[in-house]
């Protein structure tokens, strides 16, 4: 199938390595535009660790346990409402960099609030207030700056894997930050992602603009809000691949609440250290999956994903420290195969006028409809294993893996590779590369 770069529809081939070669020729990224996206990823990679990672301990120890399902859901709730907005705001009105500079002041100064409200001892509803105010500023801004860094690449497939890479080490090298300050309980490491958030502004400076495309015609109030974005679901195959990743999040949820007391039963101090083995494999799993797009069919590299997704949990299954750490090791592998080539997935076979309001859909279906399904979901299953001595973690781990195994069947049985194009029904003048 010979794909078509139009600018009234989404197309969508059934084999990466076919996507750009017959739309435009491809060079190497010039090393001064690589470095420009290396470091934005790396910075804001930081920014988001020190907040994400801490806060669990943070409110522990200011007296805030009681919100903190709450709190952890406030990007759930977010990821169903910004993302699209903005997104859509992207991809018509204004440029992609501004919208990234001023959602970054208003994360830093948002989560400058929430830890000053912690810090104080204020009532738990204002922290809570502005846990979700920082959600709602913080929740559009990585689909944002991918679609930045997308709008760059001259090869996505080659090239964004190794970019991506430098954002686990920014999250990682944050949360290292914020330990060697001795700031792993403390509203400092909340103080400290503000300030890199406003790096993350000052940043934005130095990067070229990408302009909007210009749209003719009026502009309803559905695409304002981006809900237009939903038209991307009529196809087939888009459908399948938003639905797989949400369906995948959801058991996905129990990795960062679930597997530390794990760890810890099994006698493993340090968790958050044998956490990161998870992110030294995805980095890996991110240099390898250029090598991956250019030999292997989308429908196997998903597949493989998946696959690694069914036997991380059944390793932690069975309940021995050599194994959950195995476990944890192919998290890495499976996030990146499923996650990251889904990213790519999406610039490869939605019209460039779509790609930002495409990575803001991909958003709200995994970090809205998956997380928030997953941490209620996930909360109950745990509840449900709970014994006077303990946790049942062979039944608890082995529910998930059966889980992810369900989501694998589907995306075998559902996805095609091949699909009509949806219509879209706005003519819009896609910007120059």
């Amino acid at each position: 199938m010979q794909p078509r770069v139009g600018v009234k529809g989404i197309f969508k081939p059934s084999r990466f390595a076919t996507v750009r070669a017959v739309t435009t020729e491809r060079r190497p990224l010039p090393w001064v535009e690589y470095t420009e996206l290396t470091a934005l990823f790396l910075i804001q990679g930081a920014a988001m660790g020190m907040w994400l990672v801490p806060l669990s301990t943070v409110l522990d120890a200011h007296g805030q346990q009681a919100i903190k399902p709450f709190a952890f859901a406030a990007s759930a709730v977010a990821a169903f409402i910004s993302p699209l907005f903005f997104g859509a705001m992207a991809d018509r009105q204004t440029s992609p960099i501004k919208i990234l500079r001023w959602l970054s002041v208003a994360t830093a100064a948002s989560m400058a609030l929430a830890s000053l409200a912690i810090q104080c001892g204020w009532s738990p509803w204002l922290v809570l207030a502005f846990i979700q105010l920082h959600a709602l500023c913080s929740s559009p801004t990585w689909s944002i700056a991918s679609s930045v860094v997308f709008s760059r690449l001259r090869d996505a497939k080659r090239e964004f894997g190794p970019i991506r890479a430098v954002a686990t080490l920014g999250w990682m090298a944050g949360c290292w930050l914020v330990s060697a300050l001795n700031a792993d309980a403390s509203p400092r490491a909340g103080y400290n992602g503000a300030l890199t958030w406003l790096v993350v502004t000052a940043f934005t400076f130095l990067l070229p603009e990408v302009n909007a495309p210009q749209v003719t015609g009026k502009t309803t109030l559905r695409e304002r809000l981006g809900l237009d974005a939903l038209t991307l679901l009529k196809n087939h195959d888009h459908r399948v691949v938003f639905i797989t990743a949400a369906l995948f999040n959801i058991p996905l949820a129990a990795f960062y609440p679930y597997t530390p007391p794990h760890l810890k039963e099994l006698g493993l101090g340090h968790t958050t250290a044998w956490m990161t083995l998870g992110q030294v494999t995805e980095i890996f799993a991110m240099l390898f999956l250029a090598r991956l797009l250019t030999n292997w069919r989308l429908k196997w590299i998903l597949a493989t994903g998946l696959g690694f997704g069914v036997l991380r949990f059944v390793l932690s299954a069975l309940d021995a420290k050599t194994w959950i750490l195995l476990g944890i090791a192919l998290h890495g592998c499976s996030f990146t195969l499923v996650f990251i080539t889904a990213q790519i997935y999406l610039d490869q076979c939605v019209d460039p006028a779509w790609r930002t309001r495409a990575q803001a859909l991909m958003s709200l279906m995994t970090s809205g409809v998956g997380n928030l399904i997953g941490y209620l979901g996930v909360g109950a299953w745990f509840t449900a294993n709970a014994r006077p001595a303990g946790e049942n973690w062979p039944v608890f781990w082995s529910g998930l893996a059966v889980s992810v195994a369900a989501v694998l069947a589907y995306f075998l049985l559902a996805y095609q590779g091949k699909g009509a194009r949806p219509a879209i029904t706005k003519s819009v003048t896609a910007p120059a590369s």
